[in-house]
């Protein structure tokens, strides 16, 4: 069993920047990929981002040039960089990894992009 523990959300206006971090613990060692997930009002979750253990990393397209992604395996904590938010980026934002089939998840965080 893995657990996820996110934090960093919060208020921040638009062009500004928030940096979401996200600690696992458990089976820690069977963890490759770890992405973060976000959910909008009204809307399906989607998949942000996702960084593999070697360091390759994935956008969404609307992501792309803003939020970069890291992990540091030794300390097992993926993090977000967001930069250059915008409204639109407003959502609960969720730590996800995959292990043995079994996927989990994170208590979530908000984010909320507004002047």
């Amino acid at each position: 069993q893995v657990q996820l523990v996110e934090s960093g959300g919060g208020l921040v206006q638009p062009g500004g920047s928030l940096r979401l971090s996200c600690a696992a613990s458990g089976r820690i060692f069977s963890i490759n990929a770890m992405g973060w997930y976000r959910q909008a009002p009204g809307k399906q979750r989607e998949l942000v981002a996702a960084i593999f253990r070697g360091g390759n990393t994935n956008y969404v397209d609307s992501v792309k040039g803003r939020f970069t992604i890291s992990r540091d395996n030794a300390k097992n904590t993926v993090t977000l960089q967001m930069n250059s938010l915008k409204p639109e980026d407003t959502a609960v934002y969720y730590c996800n990894t995959v292990v043995g089939g079994i996927g989990y998840w994170g208590q979530g965080t908000q984010v909320t992009v507004s002047s």
